[in-house]
């Protein structure tokens, strides 16, 4: 009798053994389970938010215009020419051809439609005609114009469309914002006329009392940045238009 207790307590034993053992095994096929459902969701959070993180870390607008290119002092910078500023609020037909005395134009008669004030960077399969373009330098825009060297120089041309992504963003609410992003990156085309011997793109600016240009040989945020703070957008004929 004493023997049959003594094994039945044995069985239990070893039953309940079992039956903590199982308890351990199913515990940690659970911690293992929620383990790897918590790794995986970081896995999947993690890819969804590499690319927001990386655009915020690379975006152009968060380096000075002095990341951009070269120095200024290496740009190869030509001496600012100072034009007539006439053609205020001289609107022309649209579709009429304009002889325009300087290449590029820094003022003029313009058609009545200047470009899109969202777009800062055009090719030239997209470029607006320059009697659109003049009416935007009429309302304080600084236009950078690139010609078919630099088109040509991908890692120039990457520069200036990083340095004109600086100035896109959402819609300004007042004049002050929108005086900020009055910048615009353009193509001058062959037909159009040439550039000084060895420079490869122009700034232009309409001020006041004048029209501004400058050359350049190399792309320069600095350089830009310069001559954009010297002719602001506010000193523009028309400063409050889009």
């Amino acid at each position: 009798m004493a023997k049959r207790r003594q094994a039945a307590a044995t069985r239990r034993e070893r039953v309940e053994q079992m039956r903590r053992e199982q308890q351990r095994a199913e515990r940690r096929r659970t911690a293992i389970i929620i383990s790897a459902a918590v790794l995986l969701s970081l896995v999947i959070i993690g890819a969804a938010a590499f690319v927001p993180v990386k655009n915020w870390i690379t975006n152009p607008a968060r380096k000075p215009m002095s990341a951009f290119g070269v120095p200024a002092s290496e740009a190869g910078l030509s001496k600012i020419f100072n034009d007539s500023g006439a053609g205020i609020n001289d609107h022309v037909d649209f579709g009429q051809s304009i002889d325009y005395k300087t290449t590029p134009p820094s003022s003029g008669p313009h058609w009545a439609q200047p470009a899109s004030f969202e777009r800062k960077f055009y090719t030239p399969q997209d470029r607006p005609p320059l009697e659109t373009l003049v009416h935007n330098l009429e309302h304080g825009y600084t236009i950078v114009w690139y010609d078919e060297t630099i088109a040509k120089d991908s890692e120039q041309l990457q520069i200036l469309k990083d340095i004109a992504r600086r100035f896109e963003g959402r819609a300004p609410t007042n004049l002050e914002e929108y005086n900020t992003k009055k910048f615009l990156v353009a193509p001058w085309k062959r037909d159009e006329g040439k550039f000084p011997a060895g420079k490869h793109l122009a700034f232009t600016h309409w001020s006041r009392t004048n029209g501004h240009r400058q050359y350049a040989e190399k792309v320069s945020g600095e350089a830009i940045e310069r001559f954009m703070k010297r002719f602001p957008a506010s000193d523009a004929p028309e400063p409050q238009g889009a």
